[in-house]
């Protein structure tokens, strides 16, 4: 009898994509329609539905949706947007591309998500809006988050790049709120290979949206055009509509696996590691990722490097924002904010994607003691 062969590699995320959507996208590509059409079309209606009628419109990235969410709420050269020090650093970037200053606060340690007792005092007389990023999945507290911008008469723009299908108080991300963008990059809850959404409060927003998407162009009837402000080039492909078309339908499935999972994870964890394990909040995030941070004294490439020799894809998000060049530039320093620069040091993001089984947990756990060692 021949050796049993050794288990295949896990990666940390892999989008799971089933025969009918790929059907589907064979059948855009023979339509001749590839571009921003019909598939795209019944997205946005789907995505509204879910969103209790409100208009949503899709763009090539949630990077462009977030910027122009922003521009929607009126942010421009000179403005403050305040945000959290640990995000991917597109959230900070787009503030920085309107010409406004991205004002960091650090994060509550609980939860990783931005500290909102820090974020009334970083309000200005230049602030005009708040930029919250859910982590990981698990929402900001909604109500308190809301509560601060209407006493301070602020916009929000929340980066929910990884929490759809997550919920806050029992009702789900993006059926409330002002400016929601969403994500729909390949390692996401449901992706379109790239690309992301915008819920919006009325025609009037969808409409500019559809606009600043486009280069600002304003299309008639009788063929003739105007352009009357800056727009950009970020519409989506029907070829990635109908990826998302696909997922969505998945989505809630897709969303109870992953929590099934991460309830493997606490079940299975080795405690006595040293590792500090991610918020185990079962009520409100879609665990987008499981990210446990590193015990004290171990060095991280090290630890991924040896969980890649025992075959387990590990990846890190996110390096803290403000100690990268760009941001030491706008005068952040190190040891500013202390939460956001611990967890940014010591995450780690095991494997999680709906395809995984009981056994991949297993295996990655039982992995631990030697790739620490």
């Amino acid at each position: 009898m021949s050796a049993p062969s050794a288990p295949a590699f896990l990666p940390f995320t892999r989008p799971s994509i089933d025969e009918a959507t790929i059907a589907d996208v064979g059948a855009v590509l023979r339509s001749g329609w590839l571009t921003t059409g019909p598939r795209c079309q019944a997205l946005e209606a789907a995505l509204s539905a879910r969103f209790g009628g409100r208009p949503v419109r899709l763009a090539s990235s949630a990077t462009a949706t977030l910027e122009l969410g922003l521009r929607l709420a009126g942010v421009g050269p000179g403005d403050e947007v305040v945000t959290t020090a640990l995000t991917w650093v597109a959230t900070g970037n787009v503030v920085l591309q309107l010409g406004a200053r991205p004002v960091l606060v650090d994060v509550d340690p609980a939860t990783r998500n931005m500290d909102l007792d820090q974020v009334e005092a970083a309000i200005t007389p230049r602030t005009k809006a708040l930029l919250p990023v859910d982590l990981a999945g698990l929402p900001v507290d909604r109500r308190r988050l809301y509560d601060i911008a209407r006493r301070h008469g602020l916009r929000v723009v929340e980066d929910a790049a990884q929490s759809m299908g997550a919920n806050w108080g029992g009702e789900e991300i993006g059926l409330g709120g002002d400016l929601v963008s969403f994500s729909f990059h390949a390692n996401k809850n449901m992706t379109t290979a790239e690309g992301g959404c915008l819920v919006m409060n009325s025609a009037e927003e969808a409409l500019r949206f559809e606009r600043l998407r486009l280069q600002g162009v304003v299309r008639f009837p009788d063929g003739t055009a105007d352009v009357e402000e800056i727009g950009g080039k970020c519409n989506l492909t029907d070829v990635a509509a109908a990826i998302g078309l696909g997922q969505l339908k998945q989505l809630d499935g897709f969303n109870q696996r992953r929590i099934a999972l991460a309830r493997r994870y606490f079940d299975r964890f080795p405690r006595d590691l040293g590792f500090t394990l991610p918020p185990a909040d079962f009520g409100h995030s879609n665990w987008h990722m499981f990210q446990p941070l590193l015990p004290a004294g171990v060095k991280r490439a090290d630890f991924i490097a040896r969980m890649r020799e025992l075959g387990f894809g590990i990846g890190v998000h996110y390096p803290a924002m403000h100690l990268f060049t760009l941001y030491r530039g706008l005068g952040y320093r190190e040891g500013q904010f202390p939460h956001a620069e611990d967890v940014g040091r010591r995450t780690v993001t095991l494997p999680l994607f709906p395809a995984m089984d009981e056994h991949d947990v297993d295996r990655v756990c039982a992995a631990l003691p030697a790739a620490l060692a």
